[in-house]
């Protein structure tokens, strides 16, 4: 295990720390991750990747089948956040954590308690209107048969960055301000892999401390300062003091 006793000293001097995180921070939650060995990534369903039926060609021309996938696999309304989601969230409340930057779309940091959270590829929890805009919950869409539409007769879109879908330049570009002043960059349960997210760490300055918390080993691995392979959820309530 990493030196966490030089990690909690980094928390309390550092004036500017980010989070980055990834599907390994639900997966204590019941949330699968997506792209481990054991991942939703490598599976299929009626022939098609899993993959591929999460991206926007596939929403748009099999979007039924994308509704029936989305309900039965990707949706889980009763998760609860777990210890690390409450570490991260206690960290900014004690002023040690700037901002949370996270590519999972459960919205379970925000039920923790955390505030300044940028999503970077959206929330499950919202959907809108392709025609009107109207907003809806995700009790909408489980409580609905085939392809959710909208009162005006629209077909609802999920409020999540699919694959073939470019992510929000504008808060992309917040979420690389943040690492570009970072004095403390924590990143766990990402592979790193996936761009344009993983690519938000080299935006970090040369001075400033990266800490790993993963099972797996990253792109990433030489450039940080400490890693840590334990279970992040224990590593992260460690770390807070939890």
């Amino acid at each position: 295990m990493g030196d966490m006793g030089l990690w909690k000293d980094w928390l309390e001097k550092s004036k500017h720390t980010v989070f980055l995180g990834g599907a390994g921070v639900s997966t204590a939650s019941g949330i699968p991750d997506f792209r481990s060995a054991h991942g939703l990534y490598r599976q299929t369903s009626q022939g098609f990747s899993y993959e591929e039926m999460l991206s926007y060609p596939f929403f748009a021309s099999h979007t039924e089948l994308f509704y029936d996938f989305l309900r039965r696999v990707m949706l889980y309304p009763d998760a609860k956040p777990n210890p690390a989601h409450f570490a991260l969230a206690k960290l900014e409340r004690e002023g040690k954590l700037e901002a949370l930057l996270t590519q999972n779309i459960d919205g379970l940091h925000q039920m923790a308690g955390s505030q300044n959270v940028l999503e970077l590829h959206g929330n499950a929890g919202r959907y809108f209107c392709q025609s009107c805009g109207r907003g809806y919950g995700m009790a909408y869409v489980l409580g609905s048969t085939g392809v959710p539409r909208c009162g005006c007769g629209g077909v609802v879109k999920p409020d999540v960055v699919l694959y073939g879908e470019p992510l929000d330049q504008g808060l992309l570009a917040r979420a690389a301000a943040y690492v570009a002043r970072a004095q403390l960059l924590i990143a766990a349960g990402t592979s790193l892999v996936v761009h344009p997210a993983a690519g938000l760490v080299d935006y970090l300055p040369a001075q400033a401390k990266l800490v790993l918390v993963n099972r797996d080993p990253t792109p990433y691995d030489a450039r940080a300062d400490l890693i840590f392979r334990e279970d992040l959820a224990q590593v992260l309530a460690q770390a807070a003091g939890l």
